[in-house]
């Protein structure tokens, strides 16, 4: 059960120890970069205004996330309103720079704005990085920053990874620390695709969050074994990014599914399909079983779907709001399609606030 923030209209969820409170949903930015598709400053404004109506209170962004786009739009809508109404993330790890448009480089993904990033986390790389974030956002004020991508997944082999931990632990880490220390910001963690540098981090860094993306969801629960037991026992709060991995557990197996940025390997497809069978028969929605899962989980704090419309955003908060009978999270341990050990939703329904 949450409680509730100073005005009494919200009831929140605590980010471990930090005095920061969220939601039970949040908004993931990401999609908003353009990356996947385009989409209109006004369709922009429209989906955080429809978050931001929904009674959302945490917006999650990055640099990367269209080389700046994201931030600028998210910043774009939620810089005039309250600072104690939001809670707003970003991420070091990469700092952005112009390039020549006649010569652009190779490698960067169509729909961001004529940045080019680079790697960098160096303390000195993290505090330009945010520099460049408040003034993108237009706010002078960050909650969270996370290191972004310190994983194989991003840098292709453990080797290159083991190397970008060791600067991110000699560099950017310290640095956020200070900046925690200081005020200016109120906690710092973690943002990445797998769970065994996640569960590095959390043994061998003070962070406060882990925004781990897709690895606790109705396909995924690989951090259940140590790395949520860890976070429990050090008040370390997961946000779980990618709650539907990619989209397949939101629109099931179709032609244009992706599942972890892309298609859908046959095991997955046939996971899928089998969880849909269980959907059918319990009359639930795939989508609302996908974003309620993980918060039964006591170290998730909140989960942050992304969305690319007013209608998708009110899509999740109704599914969010739907009730889930108790037979259906059994149908799904009786089939061996969620870990036996995973705790599931009660019957009642869940709210973004909840």
């Amino acid at each position: 059960m949450g409680i509730r923030d100073n005005a009494g209209d919200k009831p929140l969820y605590p980010l471990g120890n930090t005095g920061v409170r969220v939601t039970r949903m949040g908004f993931g930015g990401a999609p908003l970069g353009g990356f996947r598709g385009a989409v209109s400053d006004a369709d922009a404004a429209a989906t955080v205004g429809a978050a931001i109506d929904g009674g959302l209170n945490l917006f999650d962004t990055a640099p990367f996330y269209g080389y700046g786009r994201s931030e600028l739009r998210i910043g774009q809508a939620l810089r005039d309103r309250a600072r104690d109404t939001f809670v707003i993330s970003t991420k070091v790890g990469r700092v952005l720079a112009p390039y020549d448009r006649t010569n652009p480089p190779e490698g960067l993904r169509a729909g961001g704005l004529p940045f080019a990033p680079r790697f960098d986390y160096s303390a000195g790389g993290a505090e330009r990085s945010i520099e460049h974030s408040m003034m993108r956002l237009g706010i002078p004020e960050l909650d969270i920053v996370y290191i972004h991508d310190v994983d194989v997944f991003t840098h292709g082999s453990q080797a290159e990874a083991e190397r970008r931990y060791n600067e991110a632990i000699a560099g950017c880490y310290p640095y956020l620390k200070r900046l925690r220390e200081a005020g200016t910001v109120k906690a710092i963690g973690v943002g990445l695709n797998e769970t065994a540098m996640s569960l590095r981090f959390a043994r061998e860094a003070d962070i406060d969050c882990i925004l781990l993306a897709g690895r606790y969801t109705l396909l995924d629960q690989g951090a259940l074994d140590e790395l949520l037991p860890l976070c429990r026992q050090k008040d370390i709060a997961i946000v779980l990014g990618g709650p539907f991995n990619s989209g397949v557990l939101a629109t099931g197996v179709t032609q244009a599914a992706r599942y972890d940025y892309a298609a859908v390997p046959g095991e997955i497809a046939a996971r899928v399909e089998a969880i849909q069978q269980v959907c059918s028969r319990h009359d639930v929605d795939l989508r609302a079983a996908a974003l309620q899962f993980p918060l039964a989980h006591p170290a998730v704090a909140s989960v942050i779907p992304g969305a690319v419309s007013a209608l998708e955003v009110q899509g999740n908060l109704k599914s969010m709001a739907r009730s889930i009978p108790d037979d259906f999270w059994e149908g799904l341990k009786e089939n061996g399609l969620v870990d036996p050990n995973a705790p599931v939703p009660n019957s009642a329904p869940m709210t973004s606030e909840d």
